[in-house]
């Protein structure tokens, strides 16, 4: 799965916006103004980098069985994963690790707010 197609299928999250508040080195992606990735591109090696928020037991499982997968750049390691976007991961992982990350964001949200990204 390449950058544009992750951020595409970010942005067709529910109330997703895309901002660039750490430069234009990397875009952020929230919900209802809560961070569930993040997506940039490291030119050393040519592959993106997503960051994307994951229950902690999950994450090392997930680092032990991806070689891409790797505990959050810059991020709470504990919450955070890497995923590097080099094609090692099955796209189809690639967006259900994105729907566990938005999900978790959305789990977090006020009932209120939460009810109206469902109806």
């Amino acid at each position: 799965m390449f950058a544009d197609e992750i951020r595409e299928y970010f942005l067709s999250k529910p109330a997703t916006t895309e901002e660039q508040p750490f430069g234009p080195d990397v875009l952020v992606y929230k919900v209802k103004n809560k961070m569930f990735a993040t997506l940039g591109f490291d030119e050393s090696d040519g592959h993106g980098r997503t960051n994307l928020k994951c229950d902690p037991d999950r994450a090392v499982e997930l680092r032990e069985t991806y070689e891409a997968i790797l505990p959050g750049y810059h991020m709470n390691k504990r919450h955070w994963n890497t995923l590097i976007l080099n094609g090692s991961i099955p796209p189809q992982t690639i967006r259900e690790l994105a729907d566990h990350s938005y999900d978790l964001v959305v789990a977090g949200l006020p009932k209120k707010i939460r009810e109206e990204l469902t109806s």
